[in-house]
């Protein structure tokens, strides 16, 4: 006679057939998943994500969270800003921010709760900033990890692994290598015993550059002897065009030289209709003659710091002749080393710098 079977039995068999082969399936997508990720992570990224797996519950990466820019969310590198909230923002964010607002001709607000900020509503966050520099962070050669106010200096001096190039560069070497391998790359290094024929072309590069600053200097030290030189501290400040779409420009008040009446004015991102739609940003100047004249006037000029500003330039001299037809000189780039240099000048009221104009005599 034949054995009927249990319906328990035979459910319980059936539920654990059926646990063991989700169990089966999931760990076949982990692994699936595990291998996916060693196949097509770059070797650095899964690295950070094997260390943020296990350091997730550490003090330190609690902290990074905590501490990290309201814009960015990013850990700030230097100054931290804060509303009057405490919301963080680092100096970069904050700064855009506020170019931002300038541009768009509304009032800047935090990010996390929408409350007014400026440069003195916002307040610096000095203990924030000495927890953030104290916390560690990976070197980018090495992987090792440092506390961050001396990272820095290990990446760019200590750091075996960082990057470095040949001492033959100069002349056409093109390697670039970890800093330990530079001593053995150098003792074999082939461009020492190459013939001058063969080297004079990055020779002839490298002179290249070097004669466009000395015609610099040799063009400045020239208007120096002029005997008309005279010099303006300045200011700029911000306006709206009347047009459909308001653009914002900069002006000085007038100033006089050379028994004239002078006005400097500066624009954003000439060549796009609406700056805020880029992350690059440039700010173009121009020289204009307000009162009339009847005889021509050939005019060097150029931008400086100045004592009453922190403007970072790279001076660049202008030349325009300034008759009855022509009182507006072209629009030259204000020479900024960076975008974040401009958004930095944009976030504050007012520009300072100084103008130095030379007078070539007739």
């Amino acid at each position: 006679m034949a054995d009927t079977a249990d319906p328990e039995v035979a459910s319980s068999s059936s539920d654990a057939s059926h646990s063991n082969s989700s169990e089966n399936v999931i760990a076949d997508q982990g692994i699936s998943i595990t291998n996916q990720i060693e196949t097509e992570e770059p070797e650095a990224k899964k690295r950070k994500i094997e260390k943020a797996l296990v350091k997730a519950d550490k003090l330190e990466q609690r902290l990074g969270g905590i501490l990290c820019c309201a814009v960015c969310l990013d850990l700030p590198r230097s100054a931290v800003y804060q509303c009057t909230n405490g919301h963080l923002m680092c100096a970069g964010c904050f700064t855009h921010l506020l170019a931002d607002a300038r541009l768009r001709d509304e009032i800047a607000t935090c990010p996390n709760c929408r409350i007014e900020i400026s440069k003195s509503s916002a307040s610096r966050n000095l203990a924030v900033e000495k927890a953030v520099s104290e916390l560690p962070s990976e070197c980018q050669f090495c992987n090792k990890e440092f506390p961050r106010n001396i990272l820095e200096n290990h990446e760019q001096r200590l750091c075996e692994e960082r990057l470095t190039t040949c001492k033959y560069s100069m002349i056409g070497c093109p390697w670039c290598g970890p800093q330990h391998e530079l001593k053995s790359h150098e003792e074999s290094c082939a461009h020492p015993h190459k013939s001058g024929a063969e080297v004079m072309e990055s020779l002839q590069a490298i002179e290249t550059t070097k004669d466009i600053e000395k015609r610099l200097y040799d063009n400045l030290f020239e208007l120096l002897s002029y005997e008309k030189i005279i010099f303006n501290e300045l200011q700029m400040k911000p306006y709206r065009t009347d047009e459909f779409i308001h653009k914002l420009f900069y002006e000085t008040s007038r100033f006089s030289a050379f028994n004239n009446q002078w006005v400097v004015k500066a624009r954003i991102n000439t060549c796009q209709r609406d700056p805020t739609l880029s992350s690059d940003r440039e700010m173009t100047y121009q020289l204009i003659l307000k009162t009339k004249t009847t005889t021509a006037m050939t005019v060097h000029f150029m931008v400086l710091r100045g004592p009453f500003g922190d403007m970072k330039v790279q001076p660049k001299i202008h030349k325009f002749e300034f008759n009855e037809q022509e009182n507006e000189s072209p629009y030259f780039i204000l020479p900024f080393p960076d975008t974040s240099e401009c958004n930095r000048h944009l976030a504050t009221k007012t520009i300072n710098f100084r103008l130095i104009m030379f007078l070539a005599s007739k």
